[in-house]
């Protein structure tokens, strides 16, 4: 059979026998966000192209070379968003939840678009959880983004990951570190790549972030942003320092982390594994907040990849556990019979357990045989003559035993409810001889 069309190049299918996995990782995000006070915020995956020309950086390579920009039909240029922060932020602005008062925080799982060649753990489409905070210039904020993103990684069970961390400056202290890059970099302008050298006047810091070998051969020579700081921004990278000390949080500062987007100001910062690379990345923007519009306002956070996470839980042979499977698979043989497993059924899925029946016509045998492949702990068959006398015949799957068992209404729900209240211990008591 010839399929109409493909998936999209550089799109995935999450497919039913992959999902738990996100789901599982998905679960110890957002407890691990709840812990630390934060509250889940969704945002179009579409934005005015304008946002991200702003807060992203126009000399950026997301914004002159991957980003999913097209005209509606009313004339508005409209982009795919590239990253979360930028829609979160004006999603703050436009509906004034700055009115609560500061802090405000908030985390996302979205999924993002880049045009960008498809390789190792990285797609067109990709999704990423992110953490923000709006209002919070204390370099404790700093410290507890960076703190909730270990907290993720070691609630996986991740080994080896590595924090790097950097300070870029603020408005005060960039301009002299730009100029020295400037001087730098003009020497080498003929070895530059042809982005690199539009990058060289209008923001020579990304040329550190290229990914050509030869821009990051000449960038390894670069003068070091940190001897460039100010007072003020040197005080609060010490600080940033001494708080993740104090949480017992290992880290090495990298002098040469930029990070990619335009919107970065003083602390950045990586977590970085040896199989795969960066797996997540952020850091400080007090300066986005007032390039969308609103007032000045110290913001931060991080985006973490949940692919690359994936690629790196897999490489390190980190098991996920397996998702619940099929308590109860109900047959009934026989009319009456049926309608009255299909009632059965029913009733365990409202005590919340996972039940299932025949929809498709299967015989006996093949009921047996299917109950058996989606891993069912227990099958129970009813046909017209145990509806008579108000039984069931209750099998258990693993061990093959059967055991004949009354099933008046009254006992089914104190069967089940025990199921619930004990975490199935008390169901396994009542089934004893079964196993």
């Amino acid at each position: 059979m010839k399929l109409i069309t493909n998936r999209v190049y550089g799109a995935e299918d999450i497919l039913p026998a992959e999902v738990y996995k996100w789901q599982f990782i998905e679960d110890i995000m957002r407890k691990q966000a709840r812990s630390y006070g934060f509250k889940e915020i969704r945002t179009p995956v579409f934005e005015h192209t304008e946002l991200f020309n702003r807060s992203v950086g126009d000399t950026t390579d997301i914004v002159q070379k991957e980003m999913y920009t097209f005209d509606t039909k009313g004339g508005d240029s409209i982009s795919l968003k590239p990253e979360g922060t930028a829609g979160a932020a004006r999603a703050m602005l436009e509906h004034g939840i700055y009115n609560d008062g500061y802090p405000i925080k908030a985390y996302y799982l979205t999924a993002c678009y880049r045009y960008e060649k498809k390789n190792y753990g990285r797609q067109r489409e990709f999704h990423q959880f992110g953490m923000e905070i709006y209002g919070a210039a204390s370099p404790f904020a700093d410290a507890e983004v960076m703190c909730a993103a270990d907290s993720v990684f070691k609630r996986l069970g991740v080994r080896d990951i590595r924090l790097e961390i950097n300070s870029i400056g603020c408005p005060e202290c960039r301009p002299k570190y730009t100029a020295a890059l400037k001087e730098y970099f003009t020497k080498h302008e003929e070895e530059l790549c042809d982005t690199c050298k539009s990058r060289l006047q209008r923001n020579p810091m990304r040329i550190l972030d290229c990914k050509s070998p030869v821009c990051s051969e000449i960038a390894k020579g670069a003068p070091k942003v940190l001897d460039y700081l100010c007072d003020d921004c040197n005080k609060h990278f010490d600080e940033v320092r001494s708080c993740l000390d104090a949480a017992d949080i290992e880290y090495t500062v990298e002098p040469t982390i930029v990070r990619g987007l335009d919107y970065y100001t003083r602390t950045v910062f990586e977590f970085v594994a040896p199989e795969i690379g960066t797996v997540c990345g952020g850091g400080r923007y007090d300066g986005l907040i007032e390039e969308l519009g609103g007032q000045h306002t110290p913001s931060l956070g991080f985006g973490m990849g949940m692919e690359r996470l994936l690629l790196l839980l897999k490489t390190q042979n980190i098991e996920i556990p397996e998702p619940p499977v099929c308590d109860l698979y109900v047959i009934g043989l026989g009319d009456k019979a049926k309608l009255k497993a299909f009632k059965i059924i029913e009733g365990v899925r409202n005590a919340s357990l996972i039940a299932e029946g025949d929809i498709v016509g299967r015989t006996l045998k093949a009921q047996m045989k299917y109950a058996n492949k989606i891993k069912s702990r227990f099958s129970m068959v009813r046909g017209d003559s145990e509806l008579e006398n108000g039984t069931a015949t209750l099998k258990n799957m693993e061990t093959g035993k059967e055991k004949t068992v009354p099933l008046d209404e009254g006992f089914f729900n104190e069967f089940f409810s025990a199921y619930v209240e004990s975490n199935n211990s008390k169901l396994l008591e009542q089934l004893d001889d079964l196993n």
